[in-house]
């Protein structure tokens, strides 16, 4: 007989020994016993169902009565291990975060039955934040930690490209994302984030962030991009807030030059010299075709930079989209200076592009005529 065979032998007759060893209830005989019980686990080559099922048993119960940092050490041991038994690694994960998160993270016993599970009963942070460090985490189970975590574990969750999320998940970190800076690199930053979504942080995010959401909109086929579309009308809401007082009678003048083809670029320009900003915002949003809303979201916050978009989407005179920056800026001591920066990311900015981007600021129009 081979050395090996001989010490396999040696290992698998020492099980009903240690087995029966288990009943003592001395401190430091139960965690020799545990040591030696662990290796004989590790040292047998094979094992019968009904002998992985002692171990499993042996090993929970032994470690339960142990001091929380012999069952973190027993955690770190086992969490890797592809045959551990079950019912050790489900005890060790429902455990204290020290002792859990090795398994959570790692190990590949728990199924995701077992991970919500512990989402939802321990209601833990520590714990789920194990969790979303593993290396794949199913829609489910994200699901639940999107459901119960708090922002630091839904950044850690967002931060795992190997993570995914549903639909409904991706939009509930999206509005989170909306009120939390904090959220808004690692939410743009995620390649799986649906093209829709990704464009209502537009107006969310700083300008850096901006340039990304362009370069993947520049980078969409027109069939995902029709796709998206159709995926984020059912995400527009159809009451934004009250419409200023001089809507209607702004509304009616605005129609009345553009029956008269007096509608133009340059209409837009003296609106806003001679501070019409009702008429200047309809104008503007029936020009480019998007929400009125969304055209006063970008001018009441001097979003020049979504305003470049918008201007050379509909092809319009730099010159123009030159003016009505300086406008807007009128109070601000370096007016002219700031609009000419805007200015070359106008020149810079591809047609294209600002074409697609803007046919996700479209969708709220058109959920909205639809809605009426």
């Amino acid at each position: 007989m081979s050395t090996t065979a001989s010490s396999d032998t040696a290992i698998q007759s020492r099980l009903p020994e240690l087995m029966n060893l288990a009943k003592q209830t001395d401190s430091g005989a139960r965690r020799t016993l545990l040591r030696e019980l662990t290796d004989n686990f590790f040292g047998a080559p094979e094992r019968t169902p009904i002998e992985q099922e002692l171990y499993g048993a042996v090993l929970s119960d032994i470690s339960r009565a142990m001091e929380i940092e012999v069952r973190a050490q027993l955690a770190e041991r086992f969490a890797s291990a592809p045959d551990a038994p079950h019912q050790l690694i489900r005890q060790l994960a429902n455990d204290e975060a020290a002792v859990a998160a090795p398994v959570l993270s790692q190990s590949p016993v728990l199924t995701d039955d077992d991970l919500i599970h512990v989402i939802r009963t321990r209601n833990s942070q520590e714990h789920m934040r194990a969790v979303t460090q593993r290396e794949h985490v199913a829609e489910a189970v994200s699901d639940a930690i999107v459901e119960h975590g708090d922002d630091v574990t839904l950044h850690a969750l967002l931060s795992n490209e190997g993570a995914r999320l549903s639909r409904s998940a991706n939009e509930t970190a999206v509005d989170r994302a909306k009120a939390n800076p904090e959220l808004h690199q690692v939410t743009v930053s995620r390649t799986s984030l649906p093209i829709d979504l990704l464009n209502e942080m537009y107006f969310e995010v700083e300008e850096r962030l901006r340039e990304k959401i362009l370069e993947e909109n520049a980078r969409l086929d027109p069939a995902a991009l029709e796709e998206a579309l159709a995926a984020g009308r059912t995400r527009v809401a159809t009451d934004d807030g009250s419409l200023p007082p001089d809507y209607a009678e702004s509304l009616a003048y605005v129609e009345e030059l553009r029956a008269a083809s007096q509608l133009t670029p340059q209409t837009l320009a003296r609106f806003l010299r001679s501070g019409s900003r009702s008429c200047f915002l309809i104008a503007l949003s029936q020009l480019a075709e998007i929400d009125f809303h969304v055209a006063r979201n970008i001018v009441e916050r001097r979003e020049l930079d979504a305003l470049a978009v918008v201007c050379r989407a509909a092809d319009l005179d730099k010159a123009l989209f030159l003016t009505y920056a300086v406008v807007l800026l009128n109070n601000d001591g370096n007016a002219m200076g700031k609009a000419r920066g805007y200015a070359a990311m106008y020149t810079s900015l591809d047609r294209d592009t600002a074409q697609r981007t803007l046919r996700f600021w479209r969708t709220r129009r058109a959920a909205m005529q639809t809605a009426a």
